[in-house]
């Protein structure tokens, strides 16, 4: 699919009315959260779900990891909830991943995305030899099941992703460019950013926000072309790396009906631009 395509991201919680909401308003791909451990671990609703999915008849780039008991209230709290980090949490979410990609493989999906949480800034951080190993391992699965496993931008700064990328070492790791999230983690300007992981970039979200305006605190979401990314700039930028894959469109508000509008203002923003 080339051409920057516009879709949607479908976040945690999503319904099969909702996916076909979206189809309905012309979006012909999405991202989607992966459903929750009972339906992947029960042969028959995970088959179930294949079926619902197949039958919408929208294109599926990308499905999401993530895991109960993550919360992204505050910076602190993401470091101790968010993906891989954790010991205490880290084996059971790995063995989940690797029921996500194998759900993933029977649909038909070649991109697992995963927010893999804070990856230490620094490489001799007893931290960070335990996430090179994780990840790996997490991307030898997906590999074995013919996928790209992306890490999701703005936990770190670009050149930590980028020597993160290089101390894992393996041909299917690649990047979810999210560009909001560089800015709500105020972890660096994302257009700069891109240019410094672009050539690890296999898909992109299409998000605005605000800085956060006190430390430990993440910033704002806003409707795209409301807030501080420069959507115009990351567009341009994008085509400058040469990418053509889908442009992803997240809005992560409950108010659907709220979602349904920005979703459409945004892909008028992005179309104009592409």
């Amino acid at each position: 699919m080339g051409n920057m395509e516009v879709g949607v991201m479908m976040s945690v919680g999503w319904r099969l009315d909702q996916l076909k909401q979206v189809r309905d308003l012309g979006f012909t791909n999405v991202q989607i959260a992966a459903p929750p451990e009972d339906v992947l671990q029960d042969q028959a609703k995970r088959q179930a779900l294949i079926n619902d999915l197949k039958a919408v008849g929208i294109d599926i780039t990308t499905l999401f990891v993530g895991f109960s008991g993550e919360s992204y209230a505050d910076i602190p709290t993401v470091v101790e909830t968010v993906g891989y980090l954790n010991p205490a949490t880290r084996d059971e979410r790995v063995k989940k991943t690797g029921l996500i990609s194998d759900f993933a493989k029977a649909l038909g999906v070649d991109k697992v995305a995963a927010h893999v949480g804070f990856v230490p800034e620094a490489s001799d951080d007893p931290d960070y030899p335990p996430m090179v190993d994780t990840v790996g391992r997490v991307a030898d699965h997906c590999g074995q099941n013919g996928q790209m496993f992306s890490l999701e931008t703005g936990q770190e700064t670009a050149p930590a992703l980028l020597s993160f990328l290089k101390d894992l070492n393996r041909d299917n790791v690649k990047v979810n460019f999210d560009p909001a999230n560089m800015i709500l983690y105020g972890s660096g300007e994302p257009i700069e950013a891109l240019g410094i992981v672009g050539e690890y970039v296999v898909s992109a979200h299409a998000k605005d926000g605000k800085w956060p305006t006190r430390s430990g605190q993440l910033g704002t979401e806003y409707p795209l072309g409301q807030g501080d990314v420069g959507i115009d700039r990351f567009v341009a930028k994008l085509k400058e790396i040469g990418y053509d894959g889908p442009i992803t469109i997240e809005r992560e508000i409950p108010d659907w009906e709220q979602k349904m509008n920005d979703l459409v203002e945004a892909r008028k923003l992005l179309e104009r631009l592409i």
